[in-house]
């Protein structure tokens, strides 16, 4: 690879990058061609790009964005690398993770996840990974707590009507018997 070709992908990889705000590296060594290609399948039937590259030119790419915020990223960069780029943070763990269960192997292995700016390195995190919930999620059950309380007082009041009108009620039958 001559010197224009490497800048035009470090080019390419700096827009995946600046394109998503979650990636995994991953690593995919020992997985044979063909596992490559049904994982290739797996990872487009669920909108998440698969792109392999050299990791000095990943390096480069994230080094040229902004080194600091993707240093935790760095000390994954070693072996054969697969990365993984997916608007939904879960999804690639979800991938990863039913990929080997499926087919009954180690790989490929999470080396690192980067998630709106954090990072979570090691495959041990990938079990953490397929738990996250998506800012959607966690709108969704922010509203449902803010509207519960509001609930409860509408559900009291509505009681208290009911209670009243009870009382009034018993109140016109005794009032009746007494005459």
């Amino acid at each position: 690879m001559n010197k224009d070709q490497k800048n035009e992908v470090i080019e390419v990889l700096k827009d995946k990058f600046s394109q998503y705000n979650n990636f995994y590296v991953t690593n995919t060594e020992s997985l044979t061609v063909a596992q490559v290609g049904k994982l290739r399948r797996i990872c487009f039937d669920k909108n998440v790009e698969m792109k392999v590259a050299k990791n000095t030119l990943i390096r480069k790419a994230l080094e040229g964005l902004d080194s600091s915020r993707y240093a935790g990223v760095f000390e994954s960069l070693n072996g054969v690398t697969a990365l993984l780029f997916s608007e939904n943070a879960k999804e690639p763990a979800l991938i990863i993770s039913s990929f080997r269960k499926d087919r009954n192997l180690t790989k490929p292995v999470l080396k690192a996840a980067f998630i709106d700016g954090d990072v979570f390195a090691g495959d041990e995190q990938l079990k953490t990974l397929t738990t996250l919930k998506s800012k959607h999620d966690l709108i969704g059950e922010i509203i449902g707590l803010l509207q519960s309380p509001a609930k409860n007082v509408i559900s009291g009041l509505n009681a208290g009507a009911k209670l009243a009108g009870l009382i009034k009620a018993l109140e016109a039958r005794g009032e009746a018997a007494a005459n």
